[in-house]
């Protein structure tokens, strides 16, 4: 009888003959440098069930496009330079190897000093721990060159051979090394490791599991991974209470990834939370990452590390920072209190930031939905005084920021808009189209509409590269019939030829949506019935709640009531159509708003999240409030009911 399900398992790998894993290539190949690339020719390798040909094989084979951007793996690979160092003050050979500043430089050194089975995780660790520091392209250099060494081939049949007597630290710590040094995962050093590992994988401690975790969370995904991956969940879960290292919590955490089961990643999640007193700031921002690893949004311990991020926001460098904002984009998790402070500092510190580096939070503030108006003030004021340093990507990220967020630059909106127009004319003659419609777009949003790009984009041959390129995007669809309606509702002054876009059929299909029941009943309960229309639309693409239609009043009552339109528009908007933690209005429901009042309605806001969560008499007072904002405090006893008689009486005649 079997013990567990990892026993099964390794017992199933067990009874699989190596040479029989669809994921284990043998082969023979012959490597030639060409053009910064290897040219790479190869054949099948004999062998039988009685074991590999005695004919060497090459354990490699990489092209040279494919040995960049080497990823850090700090908490994995400190413990192993750590040894390395203690190691180094009791033998020559680790003094020589710890001095080597290239993987060439380590594969030299094993010339002169004949390497034991002990050395060789230390081997791959030190090349990999010296490419680390390199640059793309000396790393790309030094990586085509270590390929070429004799002496890799070497070490890497010697990994093969010595594998099996291996301590289970050292097998972790040279596989993470051979596999960021961008070894081919298909070649026979790597898949000799990784079956032995899974042989082994019971006599693993929580620092070598850790290693390990770290390892295959980069790898491609095989049958042999896979079954690691899964024989690691089985061990993890009895190895989750001992665990009292955040940086080995958070290496399990991203090894178990967005597949597991729930159970396991709330157990890592709530160990976690037991260790939050003990984060330190870079343990609080990998715990964002960490959690976006699994797919887990666990908001308490979310909670927990944005406050100690809000709190020492000045401790954390640019990256970090960004990485924490992209985690909760990604986990749609959101925390006014860490935004705010990020957005904050950076608005304090604005002289220390590129545009770049501004834009970058700006986007990403704008996918979490927030409004950073301090951040957005102090960039439009730089934009204003050196508008020239923005390049042409540079400008459409800001016009999108700008105008989906709504942001009102107040005194300084005609500057603001004067300075994305002339930088925007300066890259006319190397826009495409659309870039053009979108620039175009989005100055529409903040009703702005500069003539020069419009005679541009209203040129025939433009024009018919955009309808064009309609046919498969609904997007330009949508941008060019949002454009049409602009120029015909907006009314800017332009000439006659771009008050329209011409020779547009364009039919964007009305959305599915429905009138909010509660709000209708609601709204019905405090006008009448008869005063309501439901489910109304304007210019056949906005869609409008249900519309209140006032009788002829008084001009006493008209003043009193201060009702300047005959029709009510009520628009009820999810949360999504506010900047977050505001009811400020954003994207598509600014437009939607103004163009409401163009067609002769006053429009009234209804944000549904914050409606569903009084109750009926507090949504009833809501809605009172926000369709008569001057009379909040006396008009709805005596005048309501005097009007609201009107209405029947003028019904029933």
């Amino acid at each position: 009888m079997y013990k567990s399900g990892l026993d099964v398992l390794r017992c199933a790998l067990r009874s699989t003959p190596l040479w029989k894993c669809d994921s284990f290539i043998w082969t023979q190949t012959s490597l030639c440098y060409k053009s910064r690339s290897f040219a790479v020719s190869s054949q099948l390798g004999r062998r039988s069930r009685q074991g590999p040909a005695l004919k060497p094989v090459r354990y490699y084979c990489q092209s040279g496009e494919e040995v960049l951007n080497v990823q850090i793996k700090q908490a994995a690979a400190s413990p192993e330079t750590s040894e390395l160092s203690d190691q180094a003050e009791r033998t020559p050979f680790y003094t020589h190897l710890q001095n080597c500043s290239c993987p060439t430089d380590v594969l030299d050194t094993l010339k002169r000093f004949p390497a034991s089975q002990q050395h060789l995780s230390s081997i791959f660790s030190r090349m990999w721990e010296s490419s680390k520091r390199m640059t793309d392209e000396q790393r790309r250099c030094e990586l085509q060159l270590m390929f070429e060494h004799p002496v890799f081939e070497e070490v890497c049949e010697r990994a093969v051979t010595d594998a099996w007597r291996m301590r289970s630290d050292d097998l972790a710590y040279s596989l993470l090394a051979i596999v960021n040094l961008r070894v081919p995962q298909n070649t026979r050093v790597v898949q000799t490791l990784l079956r032995v590992t899974q042989e082994r994988l019971n006599q693993f401690d929580i620092r070598s599991l850790s290693v390990l975790a770290s390892c295959i969370r980069e790898m491609e995904n095989s049958r042999n991974v896979q079954a690691l991956r899964e024989a690691l969940r089985l061990l993890l879960k009895d190895h989750i209470p001992e665990i009292q290292n955040v940086v080995v919590l958070q290496s399990m955490m991203r090894a178990v990834g967005k597949t597991s089961p729930i159970l396991l990643k709330k157990e890592l999640a709530n160990k976690a939370l037991s260790l939050a007193d003990g984060f330190s700031p870079p343990n609080t921002q990998y715990m964002f990452s960490s959690l976006a690893a699994m797919g887990l949004n666990f908001k308490p311990l979310l909670d927990v590390c944005s406050k100690k991020i809000a709190e020492n926001v000045h401790e954390f460098p640019f990256n970090r920072l960004l990485s924490v904002l992209k985690s909760c984009h990604e986990l749609h998790y959101r925390n006014y209190t860490l935004f705010s402070s990020i957005s904050e500092y950076m608005a304090n510190t604005f002289d220390m930031w590129s545009n770049k580096q501004v834009i970058l939070f700006l986007v990403t503030f704008e996918n979490l939905l927030f409004r950073p108006v301090v951040l957005l003030d102090a960039f439009a004021e730089r934009i204003i005084q050196k508008s020239e340093s923005l390049t042409l990507k540079d400008l459409l990220s800001v016009l999108k920021v700008f105008s989906l967020l709504n942001h009102d630059l107040k005194e300084k909106r005609t500057q603001f808009l004067a300075s994305v127009t002339m930088v925007l004319e300066s890259y006319l003659p190397k826009m495409s189209p659309t870039d053009l419609l979108k620039a175009i777009h989005c100055l529409g949003l903040l009703e702005h509409f500069p003539q020069t790009p419009l005679e541009k984009l209203l040129q025939k041959d433009t024009l018919d590269q955009l309808l064009e390129k309609g046919k498969q995007s609904d997007k330009i669809q949508r941008w060019l019939h949002m454009l049409d309606l602009c120029l015909r509702l907006d009314k800017p002054q332009l000439p006659p030829s771009l008050t329209s876009v011409p020779d547009l059929h364009i039919s964007v299909p009305a959305p599915a949506v429905t009138a909010n029941q509660e709000v209708l009943s609601a709204v019905r309960s405090i006008v009448g019935k008869d005063a309501v229309q439901d489910s109304v639309w304007g210019e056949s693409i906005y869609f409008i709640d249900c519309v209140i239609t006032l009788p002829p009043q008084t001009e006493e009552t008209c003043e009193l009531l201060f009702v300047l339109y005959f029709r009510i528009a009520v628009v009820c908007a999810p949360h999504t159509s506010f900047c977050f933690g505001t009811t400020h209005p954003r994207a598509s429901l600014v437009i939607k708003l103004r163009h409401l009042e163009k067609l002769g309605y006053k429009p009234v806001l209804v944000p549904v999240l914050e409606l569903n969560s009084k109750t009926e008499e507090e949504k009833i007072k809501m809605l009172q409030k926000l369709i008569f904002p001057a009379q909040e405090s006396t008009w709805p006893s005596a005048l309501l009911h005097s009007w609201v008689c009107h209405i029947t009486s003028s019904s029933s005649q």
